[in-house]
Protein backbone atom coordinates (compact mmCIF):
# COMPACT_ATOMS: atom_id res chain seq x y z
CA UNK A 1 0.00 0.00 0.00
CA UNK A 2 1.60 3.45 -0.41
CA UNK A 3 1.37 6.35 1.53
CA UNK A 4 -1.46 8.14 1.46
CA UNK A 5 -3.73 5.46 -0.17
CA UNK A 6 -7.00 4.82 1.52
CA UNK A 7 -8.60 1.74 3.25
CA UNK A 8 -7.63 -1.93 1.44
CA UNK A 9 -11.64 -3.59 1.34
CA UNK A 10 -10.99 -6.44 -0.92
CA UNK A 11 -10.12 -9.46 1.32
CA UNK A 12 -7.43 -10.82 -0.72
CA UNK A 13 -5.58 -7.21 -0.79
CA UNK A 14 -5.93 -7.25 3.13
CA UNK A 15 -5.06 -10.68 3.70
CA UNK A 16 -1.72 -9.87 1.25
CA UNK A 17 -1.26 -6.88 2.73
CA UNK A 18 -1.55 -7.67 6.52
CA UNK A 19 2.38 -7.69 7.35
CA UNK A 20 1.67 -8.87 11.02
CA UNK A 21 4.12 -6.83 13.70
CA UNK A 22 4.78 -8.47 17.06
CA UNK A 23 4.80 -5.66 19.87
CA UNK A 24 7.42 -6.53 22.33
CA UNK A 25 5.39 -5.26 25.63
CA UNK A 26 3.24 -8.12 27.18
CA UNK A 27 -0.96 -7.06 27.60
CA UNK A 28 -4.05 -8.05 29.93
CA UNK A 29 -7.31 -7.52 29.79
CA UNK A 30 -8.73 -5.85 32.91
CA UNK A 31 -12.19 -5.12 34.40
CA UNK A 32 -11.75 -1.48 36.06
CA UNK A 33 -13.50 0.85 38.34
CA UNK A 34 -13.76 4.57 37.68
CA UNK A 35 -11.24 6.20 34.88
CA UNK A 36 -9.71 3.85 32.99
CA UNK A 37 -5.73 4.00 33.14
CA UNK A 38 -4.40 6.49 30.61
CA UNK A 39 -2.11 3.92 29.36
CA UNK A 40 -4.78 1.65 28.38
CA UNK A 41 -4.67 0.41 24.52
CA UNK A 42 -8.43 0.16 24.48
CA UNK A 43 -11.34 0.43 26.50
CA UNK A 44 -14.51 -1.25 25.93
CA UNK A 45 -17.74 -0.32 28.35
CA UNK A 46 -20.19 -2.85 28.61
CA UNK A 47 -23.28 -3.35 30.45
CA UNK A 48 -21.29 -5.41 33.09
CA UNK A 49 -18.19 -3.06 32.83
CA UNK A 50 -15.39 -1.45 31.83
CA UNK A 51 -12.48 -3.68 30.60
CA UNK A 52 -8.88 -1.97 29.65
CA UNK A 53 -6.52 -3.40 28.07
CA UNK A 54 -3.28 -2.34 29.93
CA UNK A 55 0.52 -3.21 29.42
CA UNK A 56 1.39 -5.59 31.89
CA UNK A 57 4.91 -6.92 32.31
CA UNK A 58 3.26 -10.25 33.51
CA UNK A 59 0.33 -10.28 31.14
CA UNK A 60 -0.74 -13.56 29.34
CA UNK A 61 -1.35 -11.77 26.02
CA UNK A 62 0.69 -10.80 22.90
CA UNK A 63 -0.21 -7.75 20.46
CA UNK A 64 0.21 -8.28 16.80
CA UNK A 65 -0.68 -5.48 14.67
CA UNK A 66 -1.94 -5.76 11.22
CA UNK A 67 -0.32 -3.22 9.26
CA UNK A 68 -3.05 -3.35 5.93
CA UNK A 69 -5.09 0.17 6.39
CA UNK A 70 -8.23 -2.67 6.49
CA UNK A 71 -11.73 -0.78 5.51
CA UNK A 72 -13.81 -1.01 8.25
CA UNK A 73 -16.37 -2.47 6.03
CA UNK A 74 -14.04 -5.13 4.39
CA UNK A 75 -15.43 -8.63 4.67
CA UNK A 76 -13.73 -11.48 5.50
CA UNK A 77 -10.08 -10.42 7.20
CA UNK A 78 -11.34 -11.06 11.15
CA UNK A 79 -12.46 -14.80 10.07
CA UNK A 80 -9.70 -15.85 7.52
CA UNK A 81 -7.44 -14.79 10.29
CA UNK A 82 -9.59 -16.32 13.32
CA UNK A 83 -9.25 -19.86 11.20
CA UNK A 84 -5.43 -19.50 10.61
CA UNK A 85 -4.87 -19.20 13.96
CA UNK A 86 -7.28 -21.57 15.06
CA UNK A 87 -5.81 -24.09 12.72
CA UNK A 88 -3.06 -23.88 15.05
CA UNK A 89 -5.19 -23.86 18.46
CA UNK A 90 -4.12 -20.32 18.91
CA UNK A 91 -6.67 -17.77 20.59
CA UNK A 92 -7.17 -14.63 18.59
CA UNK A 93 -9.19 -11.57 20.62
CA UNK A 94 -9.60 -8.92 17.79
CA UNK A 95 -9.70 -4.84 18.34
CA UNK A 96 -10.04 -2.90 15.11
CA UNK A 97 -9.37 0.71 15.35
CA UNK A 98 -9.58 2.79 12.10
CA UNK A 99 -6.35 2.21 10.95
CA UNK A 100 -5.61 -1.67 12.16
CA UNK A 101 -6.50 -4.22 13.58
CA UNK A 102 -5.08 -5.61 16.81
CA UNK A 103 -5.22 -9.32 17.76
CA UNK A 104 -4.16 -10.45 21.04
CA UNK A 105 -3.01 -13.72 21.34
CA UNK A 106 -1.10 -16.16 24.21
CA UNK A 107 2.04 -14.90 24.84
CA UNK A 108 3.54 -18.33 24.65
CA UNK A 109 2.13 -18.63 21.55
CA UNK A 110 3.01 -15.29 19.86
CA UNK A 111 5.53 -16.23 17.55
CA UNK A 112 3.93 -18.98 15.86
CA UNK A 113 1.08 -16.97 15.26
CA UNK A 114 3.23 -14.11 13.55
CA UNK A 115 4.53 -16.93 11.51
CA UNK A 116 1.08 -18.37 10.62
CA UNK A 117 -0.08 -14.76 9.78
CA UNK A 118 2.85 -13.89 7.79
CA UNK A 119 2.55 -17.37 5.70
CA UNK A 120 -0.99 -16.77 5.08
CA UNK A 121 -0.15 -13.38 3.79
CA UNK A 122 2.79 -14.70 2.16
CA UNK A 123 0.08 -17.70 0.28
CA UNK A 124 -2.40 -14.98 -0.98
CA UNK A 125 0.29 -12.52 -2.43
CA UNK A 126 1.33 -15.69 -4.42
CA UNK A 127 -2.09 -16.28 -5.92
CA UNK A 128 -3.38 -18.44 -3.56
CA UNK A 129 -6.38 -16.75 -2.96
CA UNK A 130 -7.81 -16.09 0.24
CA UNK A 131 -8.84 -19.07 1.31
CA UNK A 132 -4.83 -19.96 1.50
CA UNK A 133 -4.30 -20.76 4.96
CA UNK A 134 -0.61 -22.06 6.51
CA UNK A 135 -0.04 -25.75 6.52
CA UNK A 136 -1.85 -27.66 9.63
CA UNK A 137 -4.81 -24.99 9.76
CA UNK A 138 -8.14 -25.08 8.42
CA UNK A 139 -9.09 -23.36 5.26
CA UNK A 140 -12.02 -21.21 4.77
CA UNK A 141 -15.41 -22.13 3.54
CA UNK A 142 -18.75 -21.60 3.65
CA UNK A 143 -20.10 -21.16 7.04
CA UNK A 144 -22.79 -24.37 7.43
Amino acid sequence: MTAGSGPVGELAAMLAGMAPVLDARRWDFAVVEGEPPAEAFAIIREDEGVTAILPDAGGGFARVTLKVHSALDGVGLTAAVATALAGRGIACNVVAGFHHDHLFVPWDRREEAVEALTRLAQGVAAGAGPSAAPSGSTTLGPLP
